[in-house]
């Protein structure tokens, strides 16, 4: 049996192994093969040479990404052992990362390659299509970069809209008026709102109309100008609807379509406008199309587990 010792020089073995030794035990989940054993600000690993190579390789990335940004989690060790190669799990210059700063100081950035991909697109295109599961940070990069547009005054409003497709509940039942039975519906989007922006002054800028989140429906006739437009959901839309939609766009306006096909609560043989708008548009300059995946999940670990139990389902239906 082959052996491996790594000294670590630079770092505090505590820090960089977690308190409960998070950092080894997820290594051992994706090198089961190997022996991993640490002692102090050694570690060293058994096993086959070819194995041991490639957890090296792995163990040393892992190293430089703690020693530029002295910040491990789950998610960014997950990254760093299925990646390809140091692109797919980079973080970016904090400089270049932060989209804005949010309530408390809190700084808004990209946290994935592909969410970074997301907003190199928005920079290159007026309208993009951001397609994936639950989780990848669709939405919340989207009203991060409207927001850091309304702030930089590149647009003078923002408005997020969502077709208002009853997801196995009855919006009917529910209390109060339109607003107050369509307000939770929309909730996502003031919770990022909420992140980013003072709640004094998000209050002032929706009475003021210039942050509207409202159905889908409320756009029909409009003209969105000056705007950075969030079609949140879009895989509930019709073909009417997205259409709709599209053809609103008005004179110096960002446009952004967020959706999961895996999520569509249309009736039966209702084809998603989403779906559609992928095929027709795919062509189309001037339009950008991002697809993210179970790797940008920034949510509870457990996300990711159930994005790919249910995927097993879906793709081998009985």
């Amino acid at each position: 049996m082959n052996e491996l010792i790594i000294e670590l020089t630079d770092v505090s073995p505590r820090d960089f192994f977690g308190q409960q030794n998070e950092t080894i035990e997820t290594l051992k989940k994706y090198f089961p093969k190997l022996k991993l054993v640490a002692r102090g600000t050694k570690m060293k690993a058994y096993g086959d040479e070819d194995q041991l190579e490639e957890f090296d390789k792995r163990l040393n990335m892992l190293l430089e990404h703690y020693a530029k940004y002295n910040k491990l989690d789950e998610n960014v060790i997950e990254r760093v052992l299925t990646s390809n190669d140091k692109a797919d799990y980079a973080t970016a210059d904090h400089t270049n990362a932060v989209l804005v700063h949010g309530v408390g100081g809190k700084k808004i950035k990209a946290q994935t390659v592909n969410q970074r991909k997301l907003v190199d697109l928005m920079r290159k295109n007026d309208m993009v299509f951001a397609i994936g599961p639950a989780g990848t940070g669709k939405t919340y990069t989207g009203v991060a970069l409207a927001v850091k547009a309304l702030k930089e005054k590149q647009v003078k409003r923002i408005i997020l809209t969502r077709p208002a497709v009853e997801a196995g509940e009855n919006l009917g039942f529910l209390p109060g008026d339109m607003k107050d039975k369509l307000d939770p519906y929309m909730q996502p989007l003031y919770d990022a709102l909420r992140d980013m922006i003072p709640a004094e002054r998000l209050e002032d800028f929706i009475e003021k109309g210039t942050i509207q989140i409202a159905p889908l429906a409320f756009m029909r006739g409009r003209t969105l100008d000056n705007a950075f437009v969030i079609l949140d959901e879009a895989q509930n839309t019709t073909h009417s609807q997205m259409k709709m939609f599209l053809t609103r766009m008005g004179r110096n306006a960002k446009f952004m379509i967020t959706g999961d096909p895996g999520q569509i609560d249309l009736p039966r043989r209702v084809t998603s406008g989403l779906k559609e708008a992928l095929l027709v548009l795919k062509d189309v300059k001037g339009i950008g199309m991002l697809y993210l995946d179970d790797k940008d999940v920034i949510r509870h670990k457990l996300v990711k587990s159930v994005i790919a139990a249910y995927k097993g389902i879906e793709n081998n239906p009985e």
